[in-house]
């Protein structure tokens, strides 16, 4: 299947996932909104779960692009943390998937897929990487930490303390998907972090 058609699926599915509760989305209508056959559906997601699967991944791929995305920007390494918490935020505010990932916290109207791995007989090849264990919350604050660390300890950059950076980093994540559970008041997102990084060292 067309890497674009694969796509214009998942976006399918999102979109109808956004007008509905996932157990009423319907494979035809998310074919039908894609333009292919609900046999084009199956042949490349398997099962409803196996769509469900796709879309998260996606979803959290596309979460760790932002991420990266933001850290690489200018400014020195605690503007680019606040940033990063900032995007991390607003991004889990406005994608239900994105949110329920970052808080372990799958609402009913979202599909919840399996964190566990799919036994192999049961994928199909476009489906594997899907069909991996997905990110628990403590596995994508160890991602982004990890992805925070290496960019800001890049070429080109002051060689800093990489445990303190690594701490640095890991509390920033935490307190930005405190901000999801719990949104906060006054400064925002970005005045916490900043509080919290003008105490760290380096």
């Amino acid at each position: 299947m067309m890497p674009a058609a694969r796509e214009s699926l998942l976006d399918a599915a999102y979109t109808a996932l956004a007008r509905r509760p996932w157990s009423a989305v319907r494979m035809v209508d998310v074919a039908a909104a894609a333009g292919v056959s609900r046999q084009t559906l199956y042949n490349e997601f398997g099962s409803k779960d196996g769509l469900a699967r796709a879309l998260v991944r996606r979803e959290a791929d596309g979460c760790l692009a932002g991420v990266e995305r933001v850290l690489a920007g200018h400014g020195d390494p605690r503007e680019r943390l606040t940033a990063t918490a900032e995007w991390l935020a607003s991004t889990a505010r406005e994608n239900a998937l994105v949110r329920a990932m970052l808080t372990g916290c799958w609402s009913e109207r979202l599909p919840s897929p399996a964190l566990s791995a799919v036994p192999p007989s049961c994928a199909l090849p476009a489906q594997r990487r899907a069909d991996g264990p997905l990110p628990s919350p403590g596995d994508f604050v160890a991602l982004v930490r990890d992805r925070a660390v290496a960019v800001l300890s890049g070429p080109g950059t002051p060689a800093p303390d990489t445990a303190d950076l690594a701490r640095s980093c890991e509390l920033v994540v935490r307190l930005a998907l405190s901000c999801v559970a719990a949104p906060p008041d006054g400064g925002g997102v970005a005045g916490l972090v900043r509080g919290v990084l003008h105490r760290q060292p380096g």
